[in-house]
């Protein structure tokens, strides 16, 4: 009786599908048992080796489109953190980490204070 039900219920959709001009076909698949050893595929260190974006923000400041437009090489934009006040660092939007902006071989660079969620930062680490 039940697979009286499923026949009705896949020729609608095969009817339904035609109507629309799609038209679509079932798969068979097989079950697979999982077993414990994945081998060398199961490696983790594939991960572990690849590159991430990662996002530094400074601040950030809200203007008018008429003064975006009017923006030209020499003018400056004034930004919402003070100079003391440490950058934040985002992976695909979420931030994770803040810390003090310097400079490493005449690249600007990220000092990590304070890892998110971890709740302690390294003046405290040293104070203990």
């Amino acid at each position: 009786m039940a697979d009286t039900a499923v026949d009705e219920k896949e020729q609608q959709t095969e009817e339904a599908q035609t109507d629309d001009k799609t038209q679509a076909q079932s798969a068979e698949l097989t079950d697979v048992e999982q077993t414990g050893d994945t081998g060398e595929q199961g490696s983790i260190d594939i991960l572990l080796d690849m590159n991430i974006p990662v996002m530094a923000s400074i601040g950030e400041t809200k203007i008018p489109i008429r003064r975006l437009l009017q923006l030209a090489p020499g003018s400056v934009l004034e930004l919402d953190k003070p100079i003391e006040a440490p950058a934040d660092l985002y992976l695909k939007g979420t931030k994770f980490a803040a810390g003090k902006v310097v400079v490493v071989d005449g690249q600007f660079a990220i000092r990590i204070e304070q890892i998110s969620g971890l709740g302690n930062t390294n003046e405290e680490n040293a104070e203990a």
